[in-house]
């Protein structure tokens, strides 16, 4: 089916969108800047396959323009939002960097940080990726960023955790995730949440919004940045109520979500948690941290579940699709790169460092894992897609959202607070 959009989606993904034939051409052109080109590239990938996947990448790259030198600096996920603020707001940004997109990209744009590659993207590119796929990277028509993957949220989970624990089924509605999470814990597997790092204790709130908010609600916010409907309150009140249930790993609020198998995904990766709700980067982030760093073999996904007593729709789903942009003085062969980077090997590539669903069609092909699989059916299932709330409300609403989550669930806050931190980040812009 082809998924209805709200406007506080405009940014997501339309699978059906990305249906058309990849060229095998690697979408880059002859031209350039002339001479020799050195250019900088941000990414958040540390270890593992990811960081190979983009030495190996711009290695390729190079050979390929001889005239061209790009040094890579890899920047840890949490810290990599501020750092680049800060680079831009210099002019002493890389030349191409991880793009989260939304209301980020749109402040950006408008202080004219960002280097406008509508011309620059190539009839290969267009045909590989699709035309909705590529509105995820454009402010009023104009695109300032390329896709690379497809990333909607849920929960990852251990099948054999689950089985232990006498889960027969996924959770598909909240009382049946209360009655779950009440036998994982007494296995000695809750939840695993790196609330540390903030955001991933947000995506809660995120997600029992999605099913609190109507698609119109969901626009409003959007637009003027605040959260004056009622649905707000009660996706406030729905995750604090299900905190009260305690289940999350001990010591939550100190855990991070990324670093080391202390993390919440590293508490998944060695059997020590049941799942995490995360975006569709996990699998990756979770075989990074296993004993073998390999996949997890008995990984697997489940939409977030129904939640009674809400105008969202309970087939909705919450996620991005991150990608690449170029700074606005960047020279044209960082154009070329992007066009590169969404080619079909390219793709699988990324598709097998990451284990998350590339942007390309031709790639997708190439997904052979059951949790995937999963992923792509919710999303083909989907009504409509919201991008992450602090993607789309920008960094000083996002910081506040995030930051008053934690707090109600620290027992510093309450449902209140997380509305008021909102509305007043909202006024200073």
């Amino acid at each position: 089916m082809a998924p209805r959009r709200t406007l506080a989606v405009a940014v997501a993904v339309a699978l059906s969108a990305l249906g058309m034939s990849a060229c095998t051409d690697d979408g880059s052109s002859d031209g350039g800047s002339g001479g020799n080109v050195e250019m900088q590239l941000w990414h958040n990938a540390t270890t593992g396959p990811g960081k190979a996947f983009w030495e190996k990448t711009v290695a390729d790259f190079q050979t390929a323009h001889p005239n061209v030198k790009i040094k890579i600096q890899q920047v840890q996920n949490e810290d990599l939002d501020g750092k680049l603020q800060t680079a831009l707001n210099s002019g002493s940004a890389p030349d191409i960097f991880l793009q989260r997109g939304g209301g980020k990209m749109a402040a950006m744009v408008e202080a004219g940080q960002l280097k406008d590659i509508t011309a620059d993207i190539t009839d290969a590119t267009k045909q590989a990726v699709g035309e909705a796929a590529l509105k995820t990277g454009q402010v009023d028509g104009k695109a300032y960023s390329v896709p690379v993957s497809i990333l909607p949220g849920g929960l990852w989970y251990s099948k054999d955790v689950f089985a232990k624990a006498g889960v027969t089924a996924p959770p598909a509605t909240l009382e049946e995730l209360n009655a779950a999470v009440t036998k994982l814990k007494a296995n000695g597997t809750p939840i695993a949440l790196g609330a540390k790092d903030a955001w991933p204790a947000a995506h809660w709130y995120y997600f029992f919004a999605l099913r609190a908010c109507s698609p119109a609600a969901l626009d409003a916010a959007a637009k003027d940045k605040t959260f004056t409907d009622a649905c707000w309150t009660k996706a406030g009140e729905d995750l604090k109520a299900f905190a009260d249930t305690k289940p999350f790993n001990e010591g939550f609020l100190t855990t991070s979500a990324q670093q080391g198998a202390g993390s919440s995904a590293g508490l998944v990766a060695n059997y020590k948690a049941s799942m995490e709700l995360m975006g569709a980067w996990d699998p990756g982030v979770i075989a990074s941290l296993t004993k073998d760093t390999k996949p997890l073999p008995d990984l697997g996904y489940f939409p977030f579940p129904s939640v009674p007593g809400g105008q969202g729709d309970p087939a909705a789903i919450m996620g991005g699709a991150d990608g690449y942009s170029c700074s606005a003085q960047a020279p044209k062969e960082c154009s070329d790169f992007l066009n590169y980077i969404l080619t079909k090997d390219v793709q699988e590539g990324y598709y097998k460092a990451f284990n998350a669903l590339p942007v390309s069609k031709d790639a997708q092909g190439a997904v052979t894992e059951d949790y995937l699989k999963a992923v792509l059916e919710a999303y083909n299932k989907a009504p409509y897609v919201s991008q992450w709330l602090d993607t789309i409300y920008g960094q000083n609403v996002g910081n506040a959202l995030n930051v008053g989550v934690v707090n109600l669930l620290a027992g510093k806050g309450d449902v209140a607070g997380i509305i008021q931190a909102v509305n007043d980040a909202a006024k200073k812009g």
